[in-house]
């Protein structure tokens, strides 16, 4: 698909449940179909760019699969640095779209993206893992995570003067996960989404933001009474890599080197990985995802300190309400600080979950498909100065 006719642009204008845990599926019966929530007003100097896939895209994951990552760019025309300050992504088709990530690729990357657009045939091109242009996700052109979507979630406006910088030349990569579960991988329907994004030219004190994603592993094993092939770690993992590539396959056991265990897998139910903070930063908002099987996520600054905050806190997890949670206050950390991502999951999901009980059991590893778990902190953060 060319570039030109990947999206149509448009320019105009000048939290958590915290119920009783869930005893049954409860909070994880699937998507809601709620309407989207109306656009939050624009504040002075913001513009919307309000952005519509050309064309509807029936969803074609690989064959044998239940999963389709399907990336397509936008040119928002950009010819001044301006700031990105909120972006809404809105799913037409909210059975097939499991979550959306929105990424800003700069000048430096655009060549890339626009190469990879031009070569592949239909809307887009698949992209399991990132954008799948390794020329936009390397030196000058490194593309930026700036905006997730996923079931629940809304437009979120910081109160600070702060947003994504985009340079002149900068492209859009709009990245949709699609889930066939409940079609057995056939092809469900259609979808047309859009995506709204909020732009400002800034100020001399405005606040250049990134998104940092805070990982920790997931090593469920199957539920008392399962069993099957799959149960075993190793054959998880391999099947996760025949499904979605050797650098999705590999996260597994790179997590649990990162996450010092000393490299050992540890099976259970809650898992956490430390992140040492390496530069002055300023913490703004956190965003918790997982997949089905999630039952709570929490981001710690400092635990076991005096110190200790807890910066992110999803004490009930549910997929259908995932949203950026805006911290009360700002808060400042620095080198010498560490954040602990954890999370719990319940492989007894399972069997509850219209979308998951007719799949075998699994030992449950890190992966891109719905059947798969992750575990991710993601944390709206601006550097500063020391």
């Amino acid at each position: 698909m060319a570039l030109a006719t990947a999206f149509t642009v448009v320019a105009c204008g000048s939290s958590a449940n915290n119920g009783a845990a869930p005893t049954s599926a409860g909070q994880h019966n699937g998507h809601t179909g709620k309407s989207p929530a109306a656009p939050l007003p624009l504040r002075a100097g913001e513009r919307f760019l309000d952005v519509t896939m050309a064309q509807a895209y029936t969803p074609t994951p690989p064959e044998g699969d239940t999963d389709d990552y399907r990336c397509q760019v936008i040119d928002p025309g950009l010819t001044k640095t301006e700031f990105l300050t909120g972006t809404q992504f809105t799913p037409e088709n909210v059975a097939l779209a499991h979550h959306a990530i929105v990424y800003a690729v700069p000048p430096g990357g655009a060549a890339a993206v626009r190469e990879q657009d031009a070569k592949t045939s239909g809307l887009g091109w698949q992209c399991f893992g990132g954008t799948g242009v390794a020329g936009a996700e390397e030196d000058d052109g490194d593309a930026a995570w700036v905006d997730t979507w996923a079931p629940g979630a809304t437009e979120t406006l910081l109160d600070q003067d702060a947003g994504y910088r985009l340079e002149p030349g900068s492209l859009i990569v709009l990245q949709i996960h699609y889930n066939l579960l409940e079609s057995d991988g056939k092809p469900a329907g259609s979808d047309r989404s859009a995506v709204r994004l909020r732009v400002t030219d800034g100020t001399p004190q405005t606040r250049e933001l990134e998104t940092w994603p805070l990982s920790a592993p997931t090593d469920l094993p199957c539920a008392a009474g399962e069993s099957g092939p799959l149960c075993d770690r190793a054959a998880s993992v391999a099947d996760v890599t025949k499904r979605f590539g050797a650098d999705t396959g590999e996260m597994a056991d790179r997590q649990v080197q990162e996450c010092n265990q000393g490299g050992v897998p540890k099976p259970g139910d809650t898992q956490t990985c430390d992140h040492k903070v390496e530069a002055p930063m300023t913490l703004f908002a956190g965003f918790g995802h997982m997949h089905m099987l999630g039952r709570a996520l929490k981001v710690e600054l400092n635990p076991g300190t005096p110190n200790a905050k807890v910066v992110l806190d999803v004490p009930q997890f549910d997929f259908d309400n995932q949203r950026l949670l805006k911290l009360p206050s700002p808060v400042e950390i620095g080198p010498g600080d560490m954040l602990r991502v954890t999370c719990t999951h319940d492989a007894k999901l399972r069997k509850q979950l219209p979308q998951l009980s007719k799949l075998p059991p699994r030992y449950v590893v890190w992966g891109d498909g719905t059947s798969d778990e992750m575990c991710t902190g993601i944390m709206t953060v601006s550097p500063r100065k020391s």
